[in-house]
């Protein structure tokens, strides 16, 4: 039996997940989680086989949660579950150490497929990204072999109070609220803000927050497509999909 921890911070997501995973009569969902860091101390406590998380959640998201969750050397493999199939993201996400990466778009079977590859030991690219990008995936010189032999990025360098700080800053958050919800002063944001800076040899928050997005080191837009903005305020907001398996599990249970 495998034994699953789900995360995701809607609770309709977890209902649609649990129903279609536990459709295979060989998994089982042992906890669910609504954020990263709760879902680092299920892993802790519950020590499944599988991680499916997914790539935007609140507290810490997916990429910070599977680095976490792998230096805890339990043997649990990370699924992570996106509506981005941009390379950057991918490529990140294999670095953080992540078995499969699967898109929310995909088939419930697409999932169930990643849930036997990684427990078999092997890894997993949704279909549903580009027939050339799948190519240097599961080629030889693969994206796997590229993620465990490049250079370290810049995401490798932060620690992890700075990630905190960096997601909070592309996310659009100001200094004091910044300070609030992490507990700091506003000399400790500051710092953190110009030692990022430093990092990334930029010069101010409009160029760290497009620099990051464009490196997919922060998971925090969704596709443009499923992007919108505020009316007044002109910033970003999440937009939510559920995915396909999703969608057709929660409309059969409301039947």
């Amino acid at each position: 039996m495998t034994t699953i921890v789900l995360a995701d911070d809607h609770v309709v997501v977890r209902q649609g997940l649990r129903a279609l995973v536990e459709s295979d009569p060989r998994c089982v969902i042992v906890g669910e989680a609504a954020d990263g860091l709760e879902a680092i101390e299920l892993v802790k406590r519950k020590k499944p086989q599988v991680l499916i998380v997914d790539l935007m959640m609140p507290r810490l998201n997916g990429l910070d949660t599977t680095r976490k969750v792998l230096r805890l050397k339990l043997n649990t493999r990370v699924i992570i579950l996106s509506m981005c199939g941009d390379e950057a993201y991918v490529l990140e996400a294999m670095k953080a150490g992540a078995a499969a990466y699967v898109a929310k778009e995909s088939c419930g079977n697409e999932l169930l497929q990643a849930i036997c590859e990684v427990v078999a030991g092997r890894h997993y690219l949704s279909p549903r990204l580009s027939e050339s990008f799948r190519g240097s995936y599961t080629a030889k010189g693969t994206l796997l072999e590229k993620a465990q032999t490049d250079s370290p990025s810049f995401s490798d360098t932060l620690t992890a109070r700075e990630r905190q700080v960096l997601q909070l800053v592309v996310e659009g958050a100001t200094s004091r609220d910044i300070g609030i919800r992490l507990k700091i002063g506003s000399r400790a944001e500051e710092s953190h803000r110009t030692s990022l800076l430093r990092k990334m040899g930029l010069h101010s928050r409009q160029d760290l927050i497009h620099a990051v997005l464009q490196r997919g080191v922060i998971p925090v837009v969704e596709p443009a497509s499923t992007r919108g903005k505020d009316s007044k305020s002109g910033t970003v907001r999440r937009t939510t999909t559920r995915t396909a398996a999703t969608q057709s599990v929660v409309k059969h249970n409301i039947q």
